[in-house]
C-alpha cells in the first residue's frame, strides 16, 4: 500500500511542478472527506459524481504562472503550458507543451498564448486551446514556481545534469531573478531548481538554449522525469505530510475531488519511464519586432491526433 501511496502522489508531483496528475486522489484513500492544514476543523467536501470523456483516463490544461501565490495571480501571463493526458488504466502519460509565445487568436484577436491567462484566467486560456486544437478540453491545473521549491526541498533536492552554465540577473522580476548555475550533474536545492526550469539565456545572450524557449521546454521535460524518479525513492515516504502542505498551498484546480478518487484504484500503474512528451510544431519569427512562435498547422493536427484523437472534436 505505501509503494502504492507514493507513486500515486508523486505522479501528481509530476503536475505539481509542470505536469500535476490526479493521481493525487490517492492521498483520499477510503476518505470522504479531509482536513486542510490551514482549516483544521473544517473538511473538503466530496462533489457529485463526475465523469470523464475516457473511462480511467483524464486530460486537462497544466498552467504554470510565474507568481509569487497561486491564489492571487489574476492578470498574470502564464509561463508554462502542458496539455496533459493520463490513463490509469495503462499508465500511459502524454504530454504536449505549448510554448508561451505561441501566435493564437486571444479574445478575436492574434496575440502570444500567455495572453489568455492575463486577459480571461483559467478559463479563457481553456477555451483558446479548445478552439487552437479543436479538442475537448475541461479541466485545468494552475501552479506557482513556489511549488517546485517546497517539493524539492521536502525531498532533499534533486540530481541534474545543467546542460551549460546558466548565469542571469532580472532585478526588475517580482521576485527578483538571481541565477548562477554551473554546467555538470549536481544536486539542486529548491532555489536552483527554480532557477534551472526558468532559465533561457544569459544576459548577453550569447549564453542559452539554441532552439530558444523550444529548448527550455525539454529541459523542464526532463527535470519532471528526474524529480518524479527521484522522489519514488523509499527514503521520501515518509516526506509525504509535507508534500500534501504544498498541494494546499500552491495547486488551484477544476478538477472534482470525486473524478480524483475514481483514479486511485489504478494508480499504481503509472509508468513515468514511458511517458511521451512533445512539443508543438513550428518555428521562432519576428512580426513587427515582437517575438512569436509561429505553428505548423498540418504537423500540429497530426501530433494531436496521434497524442489525443479520442478527444479531438467533429
Amino acid at each position: 500500500m505505501k509503494k502504492k501511496f507514493i507513486i500515486a502522489f508523486i505522479t501528481s508531483i509530476i503536475c505539481f511542478t509542470l505536469l500535476y496528475s490526479t493521481v493525487l486522489s490517492s492521498l483520499f484513500f477510503d476518505k470522504p472527506a479531509v482536513a486542510t492544514d490551514d482549516k483544521p476543523n473544517q473538511t473538503v467536501e466530496i462533489e457529485p459524481e463526475a465523469d470523464t470523456k475516457v473511462k480511467n483516463e483524464i486530460m486537462f490544461l497544466l498552467m504554470g504562472v510565474d507568481a509569487q501565490n497561486v491564489k492571487k495571480s489574476k492578470g498574470t501571463r502564464t509561463d508554462t503550458m502542458m496539455l496533459t493526458r493520463v490513463n490509469f488504466e495503462t499508465g500511459e502519460i502524454n504530454i504536449l507543451s505549448i510554448p508561451r509565445d505561441t501566435r493564437l487568436s486571444v479574445k478575436g484577436n492574434l496575440d502570444k498564448v500567455n495572453a489568455a491567462h492575463a486577459y480571461g484566467g483559467p478559463e479563457l486560456s481553456i477555451d483558446t486551446i479548445r478552439d487552437f486544437l479543436g479538442i475537448d478540453l475541461e479541466y485545468y491545473v494552475k501552479v506557482d514556481y513556489q511549488i517546485v521549491q517546497d517539493v524539492v526541498e521536502a525531498i532533499g533536492g534533486v540530481e541534474i545534469d545543467v546542460p551549460m552554465n546558466m548565469k542571469y540577473n532580472d532585478p526588475t522580476a517580482d521576485p527578483p531573478l538571481n541565477i548562477n548555475l554551473k554546467k555538470g550533474l549536481q544536486t539542486l536545492n529548491g532555489k536552483q531548481a527554480h532557477d534551472f526550469l526558468r532559465f533561457r539565456h544569459n544576459n548577453s545572450y550569447t549564453v542559452g538554449y539554441p532552439e530558444g524557449d523550444v529548448g527550455r521546454i525539454k529541459s523542464q521535460q526532463y527535470f519532471v522525469k528526474e524529480l518524479v524518479k527521484q522522489t519514488l525513492t523509499a527514503k521520501n515516504i515518509v516526506k509525504i505530510p509535507s508534500l500534501i502542505k504544498t498541494y494546499y498551498e500552491n495547486v488551484e484546480t477544476n478538477i472534482p475531488l470525486t473524478l480524483m478518487l475514481k483514479s486511485a484504484a489504478s494508480a499504481g500503474k503509472i509508468n513515468v519511464e514511458s511517458m511521451e512528451t512533445a512539443t508543438i510544431p513550428g518555428a521562432g519569427e519576428y512580426i513587427k519586432g515582437i517575438s512569436y512562435y509561429i505553428y505548423n498547422r498540418e504537423e500540429t493536427n497530426t501530433l494531436v491526433n496521434e497524442m489525443f484523437g479520442e478527444y479531438v472534436l467533429d
